[in-house]
């Protein structure tokens, strides 16, 4: 039996930046949906913060974030069972 060692080099490096990719889309829509919450601490006359993300951007943010994650996901399970 002989092992591609490259094939197999390949494979590992796909699924390690798929599920790095997944991981930050995931992330970026929870902080798409944080711009949703109402804190009164940042971005008050006291603070000096810049004001939060307009919640609708934020909004459209995490759904393309969580439709492209849910694409990666339905490619995945395709090529799976195909």
């Amino acid at each position: 039996m002989k092992i591609d060692w490259a094939s197999l080099g390949t494979v590992a490096l796909v699924s390690l930046a798929v599920s790095v990719a997944v991981v930050a889309l995931v992330s970026f829509a929870l902080v798409g949906l944080s711009a949703r919450a109402r804190a009164n601490a940042v971005g008050g006359p006291d603070d000096g913060a810049p004001p939060p993300m307009n919640p609708a951007l934020g909004t459209a943010v995490s759904g393309v974030c969580l439709l492209a994650v849910a694409a990666i996901v339905v490619y995945g399970l395709y090529v799976i069972v195909a």
